[in-house]
């Protein structure tokens, strides 16, 4: 079979095969993630020089014309961009139809904000209610495809619920381990309710990541946490989604929650591909706001511009957020510096006054997500956003 793919360090660079990736999906050299590369990657050698990279106007065609097929695949918001992610064959393909989500104007919201345009990419409209969906199709389908009968994953709520779904999908069996009261139960609810064997610690987010390593490490059980590199292939094709609702014109600013910091690197990295294909001419800026109570990587970025990063002790009523040693930091920080972006963070209740500011629009998310306009109201008070630019939230 040719090599569509390649997995490759983050920190020392080295490039495997994707069958032979780590358990705990760390570089046994350096102990950094992996990342999926491409020929379109930047830097990507598949070890296949023959062959040919997509062409642009095809793929927008084409990716128009299967959102009028019946197929399960063509109307998956994530496998309809197939082609940009070529890690599966297609019958080992999980999917819920996720993705396809609504692009929304929010014009009360600019106008308090003194600015043009805002818009919230509302990721919570996928089918367990938050964007881990599109990552879960992509990375649970590696483990159909590569045998894997057991799945897992350490979680504060949307992770589970989107795990236990696809899993159930799949008829796959699936293990939850949750951090002692400090999940959002309506989640929770749906892992119990898809079947998954949720097991509570007493213990907070990191320590729930702790066990779960060990687990996959002495058993034959998949990963599914943000640390897989193919869930950031699925995160990736909200860019694609919203610059096609866009007419492919490009925002100035995407504003991220922060929490274990995967989304922001996989949302820089579709940018990143459609601008090397030549789909676009420039790639926004992306921006991450965290709680201030949950604000490792604003002070990594405030103390030492994301050399280092020290953990904290989480506290915060975002509980998707609610995460004081994230895994991905070192791809977020490469995604602020890539594409020029900020880190900021914002107060309880600076977040609570952007959620009602957010639901006077029609439109519900949860805390976690507010934080997208709260820390937008920032980035436009000291003139980072200017009043004639278009920022999109990324909701949930």
């Amino acid at each position: 079979m040719i090599s569509t793919h390649q997995i490759r360090c983050t920190g020392c660079a080295a490039s495997i095969p994707g069958e032979r990736i780590p358990a705990n999906f760390r570089c046994a050299d350096c102990g950094s993630l992996f990342e999926v590369v491409y020929p379109w990657s930047v830097g990507g050698n598949t070890g296949n020089t023959a062959v040919s990279l997509p062409n642009p106007s095809a793929l927008r065609w084409l990716w128009q014309e299967r959102r009028t097929s019946s197929l399960a695949i063509d109307q998956s918001g994530v496998w309809r961009f197939r082609d940009l992610l070529p890690i599966v064959q297609n019958d080992s393909i999980t999917t819920l139809r996720e993705g396809n989500t609504p692009l929304y104007e929010l014009p009360r919201a600019a106008k308090s904000l003194g600015i043009h345009w805002i818009l919230a990419k509302h990721q919570g409209m996928n089918p367990t209610g938050s964007f881990k969906d599109t990552g879960m199709t992509a990375a649970l389908s590696v483990a159909v495809e590569r045998g894997f009968q057991w799945v897992a994953c350490a979680s504060t709520g949307n992770t589970s619920a989107a795990m236990a779904a696809y899993a159930a999908r799949a008829g796959l069996r699936s293990i939850v381990f949750i951090p002692d009261g400090k999940i959002a139960w309506g989640k929770l609810s749906q892992s119990m309710d898809y079947g998954a064997l949720t097991i509570q610690l007493r213990t907070d987010f990191d320590g729930c990541v702790k066990m779960v390593n060990q687990l996959v490490m002495t058993h034959p059980i998949y990963l599914l946490n943000s640390v897989n590199p193919y869930r950031l292939e699925g995160q990736k094709t909200p860019a694609f989604e919203l610059l096609e609702q866009m007419d492919w014109q490009v925002p100035e600013h995407i504003i991220v929650p922060g929490g274990n910091l995967a989304n922001s690197a996989a949302l820089a990295k579709g940018f990143s591909e459609m601008l090397q294909l030549g789909l676009i001419s420039r790639i926004p800026r992306i921006s991450i706001i965290q709680a201030a109570g949950a604000n490792p990587l604003y002070k990594s970025m405030l103390e030492n511009n994301g050399v280092e990063l020290t953990p904290v002790k989480a506290d915060t009523r975002a509980t998707a957020i609610r995460i004081g040693n994230p895994a991905s930091w070192r791809k977020a920080v490469a995604a602020l510096h890539s594409t020029g972006g900020w880190c900021e963070e914002v107060s309880e209740q600076e977040i609570a006054l952007a959620k009602a500011q957010i639901g006077a629009e029609g439109i519900g998310c949860e805390p976690a997500s507010a934080v997208t306009l709260a820390g937008l109201k920032k980035l436009v008070a000291d003139g980072r956003v200017g009043t004639e630019e278009r920022a999109v939230l990324i909701l949930t």
